[in-house]
């Protein structure tokens, strides 16, 4: 039964992944807002849906640390798996957006303040107030940044209706939310069917069960050739999780991080997060990033099971 429900959850992720980036892209078209812009706001938004349900529901049983680490561990899957996948699926990645100079330090200035806020050990109400003025900097800064683009033609041809379009994304991201809700479930049920420990389930498959939306978004983007819709999907979910998900996660309760026994994991997000920075640097947007970045990530999971 569980192997049935994986496949149907899938299923809804994928087509709701369809939904959200045709309706994305025409309001886009209709306010002429690039699809960097939208891919790093309303859908960055929507992708990080899951990691609020989880960080919340944590941080409101008072358990801290999960609310945490589902952050930490959505940034590593988010940029790691995502992004490589990305690389490795695209025929040709050209964003028309200078990533470098524009965007990627949202990529480490985040992290960087968590650790700041983190070093007393807890993140409080005021912590958490203050991620969510950053989060609506980072808004700011990115309609400030607006610059548009040429967009589908038989796409500009589609009479544009509110109702249609808002009750089309409803329903994507009703499917992206619940399917990765679902996979979760049944797929750490299969692992314990096969024995695999809860700590391992907890700690590898919720962060990448709540970084299925932004997979499977950005994945289906970049084989559509919108290369700037998946890149701003990924680095504005993880401006989202950190600001927005811990941001009101640690508004509801106080969280308790404890940075030294959490070392590695924070500092395999930070090196991914400096990759991102490297690989916009230098355009590196093909395979041989991609690889990297999965090496990266295998690297990371070898360690944390040995």
């Amino acid at each position: 039964m569980d192997f049935l429900i994986f496949i149907v959850s899938m299923t809804a992720l994928i087509y709701g992944a369809e939904f959200i980036i045709q309706q994305s892209e025409k309001i886009a078209l209709h306010y002429n807002i690039s699809h960097f812009v939208i891919g790093a706001t309303l859908v960055a938004v929507g992708t990080s849906l899951p990691e609020m349900a989880v960080s919340m529901s944590a941080s409101l049983k008072g358990s801290g640390d999960i609310a945490v680490a589902n952050v930490i561990g959505s940034t590593i899957f988010n940029i790691s798996l995502v992004l490589g996948a990305v690389f490795l699926v695209a025929k040709k990645i050209s964003p028309n957006r200078d990533l470098f100079a524009k965007d990627s330090a949202w990529s480490l200035f985040p992290i960087l303040v968590f650790i700041l806020m983190a070093i007393d050990g807890k993140l409080n109400a005021v912590d958490g107030i203050l991620f969510l003025f950053l989060m609506g900097g980072y808004l700011i800064f990115l309609i400030n940044s607006n610059q548009v683009e040429e967009i589908d033609e038989e796409l500009a041809k589609e009479k544009f209706e509110w109702i249609k379009t808002l009750l089309l994304l409803a329903v994507g991201f009703i499917f992206v939310v619940g399917g990765a809700d679902f996979a979760i479930d049944s797929a750490s049920n299969i692992a314990r069917t096969f024995g695999i420990s809860e700590w391992v389930i907890g700690l590898f498959l919720i962060a990448f069960g709540t970084s299925l939306p932004e997979l499977t978004i950005s994945i289906k983007s970049a084989m559509k050739n919108n290369a700037d819709l998946a890149i701003g999907n990924i680095i504005g979910s993880n401006v989202a999780n950190f600001t927005m998900v811990l941001g009101v996660s640690s508004i509801v309760n106080v969280l308790n991080v404890d940075l030294t026994k959490n070392f590695f994991d924070i500092t395999a997000a930070f090196i991914v997060s400096l990759m991102l920075v490297f690989i916009t640097a230098n355009k590196l947007y093909n395979k041989s990033a991609g690889i990297a970045l999965l090496v990266v990530l295998a690297l990371v999971i070898q360690n944390s099971l040995a």
